[in-house]
C-alpha cells in the first residue's frame, strides 16, 4: 500500500526558498533540478523506510538529493499506523547537523 506524502508548512517554505535561491524561474537546468527534488520527495510514497535514520532522532529519516556540493537533505518521519510520510524540513547538506528543535 502506498503512503500519503504530506509536507509541513515549514518544509513548503524551505522549498519556496530553495526555488528562489537557485533561480528556477529563469533557468531550465535549475527548474529541472527543482522538479527532481520534488519528485524524489513524492517517491517516498513507495518504500519510505528505505532512507537512513538521522543521528540525533531515531524516529526521523533523511533523503539525500543531488551531487556534491549541491546535496540537500529532506528530513521526514514515517507514521506507520496512518500510512503517512510527513516531510518536516529541507536543507543544504553542508549545514550544521539538524536538530529537531530547528523546526520550532
Amino acid at each position: 500500500m502506498a503512503y500519503v506524502v504530506n509536507t509541513t508548512p515549514h518544509a513548503e517554505r524551505d522549498l519556496a526558498r530553495l526555488y528562489r535561491q537557485i533561480n528556477a524561474e529563469y533557468s531550465d537546468t535549475a527548474m529541472e533540478w527543482y522538479l527532481g527534488i520534488r519528485e524524489a520527495i513524492l517517491s517516498l510514497e513507495r518504500q519510505p523506510n528505505r532512507c537512513p535514520l538521522t543521528r540525533r532522532k531515531s524516529k526521523l529519516r533523511h533523503l539525500l538529493y543531488g551531487h556534491k556540493p549541491y546535496v540537500y537533505r529532506v528530513i521526514y518521519r514515517v507514521q506507520e499506523k496512518r500510512k503517512q510520510v510527513e516531510v518536516l524540513h529541507i536543507r543544504h547538506g553542508a549545514r550544521r547537523e539538524f536538530k529537531p528543535s530547528d523546526l520550532m
